[in-house]
């Protein structure tokens, strides 16, 4: 049963941080703060959270921006950034380094969590999705987004399993205490899921919203090896079961669709994607399953 949130800030202006976890992508990232500061509301802080000073470039020096740096590895950096977000801000927000927003996304986000306290996390309507294709350049993206010309009227909320890792809002107060599990290592291969599934467990909503609009580039540079990406394809959604923050229906689905597209698409595989490299890992991911290990940091020796 959901459960009521606290209000966002009394002001006219609830404070808003944006948190981006990236590493080795420093001019794409500047061109992604770009559409930030294009937003029709903006957000009091934005949150680098990186390896080194070399996968921020530029924005380094930039004002307004709170650059921290910690271990590699999706999880372990959304930490160390939510460790740094001030206790008195009313919405958190995490994007990928390569999620283009449409000027009304936090205006949306906004709209959408003042229309229904229940409403604990959002993820937002994704027009084009880089991530099932070669990706999309960032000159594509704007492009994309500039050929909205009109957002639906009426606002829609439908309940969701969870938020899509690349553009994911929430209430600071549903999130209190709540973090990434660092034991998904690398990727963090369905650790928005989890996360999500800890704020469910919780009694809360997450939705999806019609009106927040955005393009995921899903840029291939810096991402895992097929291996590592294959073994978390199949051990992390069974360790989420084991947590309690995935259905084991879901878990299963995810598996399954997973390895047959790896199975299939083998035999003539994307030039963009290491098809027999992630088959190879879920095949190590179940037999290491039919052992009793589910051990998703393993994906990191692999």
């Amino acid at each position: 049963m959901s459960r009521k949130m606290s209000q966002l800030s009394p002001s006219n202006e609830p404070k808003v941080c944006v948190i981006f976890a990236t590493r080795g992508r420093a001019e794409l990232l500047r061109h992604v703060v770009e559409c930030v500061d294009l937003q029709t509301v903006k957000p009091h802080l934005i949150i680098i959270s990186c390896v080194s000073d070399e996968d921020a470039g530029s924005l380094t020096t930039r004002p307004g921006l709170l650059l921290i740096k910690g271990k590699p590895g999706s999880s372990a950096q959304r930490n160390t950034a939510l460790d740094h977000v001030p206790a008195d801000f009313d919405v958190v927000i995490f994007l990928d380094d390569d999620f283009l927003m449409h000027k009304t996304w936090i205006a949306e986000i906004l709209r959408a969590m003042n229309s229904d306290p229940s409403i604990a996390g959002i993820t937002g309507t994704v027009l084009a999705d880089g991530i099932h294709g070669p990706g999309y350049s960032y000159e594509e993206g704007c492009a994309i987004l500039a050929r909205v010309n009109d957002l639906p009227e009426t606002l829609v909320a439908v309940t969701t399993g969870g938020p899509y890792g690349c553009n994911m809002a929430f209430r600071a107060s549903s999130i209190a205490g709540v973090r990434f599990d660092e034991r998904l290592v690398l990727y963090g291969w369905q650790e928005d899921r989890d996360f999500g599934g800890q704020i469910r467990n919780r009694g809360c909503r997450i939705v999806r919203i019609n009106t927040a609009l955005g393009v995921h580039l899903g840029v291939k540079r810096g991402r895992v090896s097929g291996r590592k990406l294959g073994y978390s394809q199949v051990i992390n959604p069974l360790y989420l079961v084991r947590k309690k923050t995935m259905p084991l229906r879901d878990a299963l689905d995810h598996v399954a669709r997973n390895v047959a597209s790896n199975i299939v698409r083998s035999i003539a595989p994307e030039p963009w994607v290491d098809r027999r490299g992630r088959l190879s890992g879920n095949l190590i991911g179940f037999w290491d399953f039919v052992r009793g290990r589910l051990t998703p940091e393993r994906a990191e020796k692999l």
